[in-house]
């Protein structure tokens, strides 16, 4: 006879009552991670101590060394071009400046120009400042870089103090980049725009006045072979240049004159393409391109056939 079906009893725990029931592995890891300890670690402060005098004097001149490096090449590459100093080993500057540093003649223009710049501002900011040297002056913002001052290259040196002011206010006290330098430029302009009435093939004379671009060419006259907005592109003895209007004056020649000034313009050329010019022919190529007269003597005419028959001979 079967037994009847009794009801099994569940298993019971061995945790008696009041007691924490068991934790699995994966809950004692958590637990564990979760209940570390924070370690503080006493770092001790470590004093920074100030500049003594002599470095903040120190920090200043090497800090206006990095600042003039550009002005230093600059000059450099002026004289090494107004002495010549490159004949030696090149024939022109221009190959001397692709071989020697690898960079064109229009990068080395840049960096003289630049240098320029940079002169003029240091010599009036010591004149308004009273102070004979800007290597122990924090104050003074100056530009680093050739490409900051390279839109003020065409002004005049008060005009560039001006602009370089103005644009350190826009930069908030810093220094600007030549961005901001052109706009201020450009605004300025447009403020005092001027129309320019000059035409091309038109004559005139340059007027260097403080400029240092054309430095040796006051006097010079150029024809206009491009119109700008406030500057022309003109052709002079020994090449072409961008002046600005205030450095032109016409000297109001009639159309058959400026041809003929354009004819003696293109003969000057023709000669300086020749490399072996001896210096007594450059001079005398220099002296036409400072005529004030729109035709040339009997004894000029003379001269400059004979030059002209001479070097078509030598290769």
């Amino acid at each position: 006879m079967q037994k009847p079906f009794s009801k099994r009893n569940k298993p019971t725990s061995t945790v008696s009552a009041g007691s924490e029931p068991p934790v699995s592995k994966t809950q004692q890891d958590i637990s564990s991670q979760n209940n570390q300890d924070v370690v503080i670690l006493d770092v001790p402060a470590v004093e920074v101590p100030e500049l003594t005098e002599q470095e903040i004097r120190d920090r200043l001149l090497l800090e206006r060394k990095v600042e003039r490096a550009f002005f230093e090449a600059g000059k450099a590459l002026s004289e090494l071009r107004d002495r010549r100093l490159y004949r030696s080993t090149h024939r022109t500057f221009e190959e001397y400046c692709r071989d020697r540093f690898g960079h064109s003649r229009q990068k080395s223009n840049y960096l003289i120009a630049a240098a320029d710049v940079y002169e003029n501002l240091t010599t009036i900011c010591c004149q308004n400042s009273g102070i004979d040297d800007l290597t122990t002056n924090s104050s003074q913002i100056l530009p680093t870089s050739e490409g900051q001052v390279r839109p003020m290259t065409k002004l005049e040196p008060q005009e560039q103090w001006k602009v370089w002011q103005t644009a350190v206010e826009v930069a908030g006290g810093k220094v600007p980049s030549g961005r901001v330098v052109k706009d201020v430029i450009e605004q300025i302009m447009e403020r005092t725009k001027v129309p320019n009435t000059y035409q091309i093939g038109e004559i005139c004379q340059i007027l260097a006045k403080d400029n240092p671009e054309l430095r040796g060419k006051s006097g010079c006259w150029g024809i206009v072979s491009q119109v700008n907005d406030f500057s022309c592109t003109v052709r002079i003895w020994d090449g072409e240049y961008t002046v600005g209007l205030q450095h032109l004056k016409s000297f109001n020649y009639l159309p058959a004159q400026c041809e003929q000034m354009r004819v003696i313009c293109d003969r000057i050329s023709r000669l300086r393409e020749n490399e072996n010019l001896e210096e007594a022919v450059r001079a005398m190529l220099e002296y036409l391109g400072e005529l004030k007269r729109p035709y040339l003597t009997v004894v000029e005419e003379k001269l400059l056939t004979l030059l002209e028959s001479e070097y078509e001979r030598i290769p």
